[in-house]
C-alpha cells in the first residue's frame, strides 16, 4: 500500500481526516478530482490503486462499481460487504491490495460508529 496512489472526495469528519492524514504520510499521494465516477474509472484502469468515500448516493457510484468489478477489482462498503451497496460507504481497489486497504480503512472509519 505504501506505493499506492489514492483517490478520495472530501467529507469532513474526524475519522475521515485521520485516515486522510495517514494516507498522505504513507502512500504516494492522495488525489481529489471531485467526481466519484472518474475516481472509480481511474481505479479500474490502474491510475489509482484505491478509492474510498462515504455519504455518496448510488447514482454516484453504480457505474464505477461495475467498471471496477469488470476490470478485476473489488468494490465494497467499509465492512467488506460486496452486496446491497447504496453508496453510503464506498471502497474500491485492485484485487492485489484490497484486503490491506480494507483493513486500514476499517481501522479508521469503523471506530465508534
Amino acid at each position: 500500500m505504501l506505493r499506492s496512489l489514492v483517490g478520495s472526495e472530501m467529507c469532513i469528519r474526524d475519522r475521515y481526516m485521520d485516515l486522510l492524514k495517514y494516507l498522505v504520510k504513507n502512500t504516494h499521494g492522495v488525489r481529489r478530482l471531485g467526481s466519484a465516477a472518474i475516481d472509480l474509472a481511474y481505479v479500474a484502469c490502474g491510475r489509482y490503486d484505491f478509492f474510498y468515500e462515504y455519504d455518496l448516493k448510488i447514482w454516484d457510484v453504480a457505474a464505477g462499481m461495475l467498471i471496477v468489478r469488470e476490470a478485476g477489482g473489488k468494490f465494497s462498503d467499509f465492512s467488506g460487504n460486496m452486496t446491497g451497496l447504496d453508496g453510503n460507504e464506498s471502497l474500491a481497489s485492485n484485487s492485489l491490495i484490497y484486503n490491506e486497504v480494507l483493513e486500514v480503512v476499517q481501522s479508521f472509519m469503523k471506530q465508534n460508529k
